[in-house]
């Protein structure tokens, strides 16, 4: 009977450890600063990552390329920023400014470099559900 108490003890243990870990975890995932998604977003244009970008984007983002804009689905967000990137293969992405509008929204302008030139990449981002999203991405040929 004394081994089952412990044993008991043991997975209570465990099981908190475990549940403390999943609980740190999910607020990093899901509860991320605005500081952290604009860093992590930096990450992914920088290594030209379509699929990490969309990680950061609502459900439904405004994306402009090039003169081509419009609302787009995550999925479809995806595809064009594929082809964006493998067109436009990054070689640097620095942030110029960073700035809120009057409403709180964040912006920032950045400046993307790839082997034929540069665009200019303004993004707006949003709380969503406690989340800060990517609400609209502009890339401009400069």
């Amino acid at each position: 009977m004394a081994q089952f108490l412990l044993l008991t003890t043991v997975e209570f243990r465990i099981m908190k450890r475990f549940t403390i870990l999943f609980l740190f975890t999910a607020t990093m995932a899901f509860g991320q600063t605005q500081t952290e998604v604009v860093g992590n977003v930096k990450a992914a244009i920088k290594a030209g990552s379509s699929k990490e970008l969309v990680r950061y984007f609502n459900e439904t983002v405004s994306l402009n390329v090039d003169g081509e804009k419009s609302n787009y689905s995550k999925t479809q967000a995806e595809i064009i920023m594929k082809d964006f990137f493998k067109e436009n293969p990054p070689s640097s992405f620095d942030y110029i400014h960073q700035g809120n509008s009057k409403e709180g929204l964040l912006y920032t302008i950045g400046q993307l470099s790839h082997p034929n030139g540069t665009y200019r990449v303004y993004m707006l981002l949003k709380s969503f559900n406690g989340k800060y999203l990517v609400d609209t991405l502009d890339l401009t040929k400069e």
